[in-house]
């Protein structure tokens, strides 16, 4: 099925309504790792988010919609981890070269998304089966937009920030996705993470 967009019906401007909207994913992450997205049903969502079934229809329309917005959140989240993470190693170090700093954040990124293996494979295969292309060039741009962010203490021409960055994200979630949704429960993760490093440096060196 493909959307056009995310549609919420109610974004939650306030606290008690952003924590049910939460808790309504937060549930349909549980059942997830009890079986398919597709065998879900909307009534278990509410019953383990303990919220009624009128409730769920006030933010979405429908569980794709529920789905969608999981997934903006989840590499929302990442991105946001990533960027703090990048900003402590700038503010803790006076001395750091570009490709070390690189190496550091990258080896920070796969170890969260080693973390949460399981929930990134089944991003990676939702986000192909739920959203629409519209929807993904965004959550891309996003994800461009924190490289961008990460790189920039580093390079100061834009035109060469806005190529590295998109690069860089092309390598990362090119062999990150497609390694996870051949083999969700890959082991090698030094093996993938030195080829994701050999591969950035040699599109640096071109």
């Amino acid at each position: 099925m493909v959307l056009p967009a995310i549609n919420v019906r109610r974004k939650p401007r306030q606290s008690r309504a952003r924590i049910t909207q939460e808790a309504l994913m937060e549930s349909f992450v549980r059942l997830l790792h009890e079986r398919p997205a597709s065998e879900i049903t909307i009534r278990e969502i509410t019953d383990v988010a303990g919220v009624g079934l009128g409730t769920f229809y006030e933010y979405f329309s429908k569980k794709e919609d529920l789905i969608a917005l999981t997934i903006h959140q989840h590499v929302k989240s990442n991105a946001e981890a990533l960027k703090s993470y990048a900003q402590s190693l700038i503010e803790l170090s006076t001395n750091f070269d570009f490709s070390a700093y690189l190496q550091q954040v990258i080896h920070f990124q796969l170890q969260e998304i080693q973390a949460q293996q399981f929930l990134w494979a089944q991003t990676f295969l939702l986000e192909r089966q739920i959203s629409s292309i519209e929807i993904y060039r965004k959550s891309y741009d996003m994800m461009v937009q924190m490289w961008q962010s990460i790189l920039i203490p580093f390079i100061q021409d834009h035109e060469q920030l806005n190529r590295i960055s998109l690069n860089v994200q092309r390598v990362c979630y090119g062999v990150i996705s497609q390694t996870l949704l051949i083999e969700p429960e890959f082991g090698e993760w030094d093996a993938l993470e030195s080829d994701v490093l050999g591969f950035i440096k040699s599109l640096m060196e071109i």
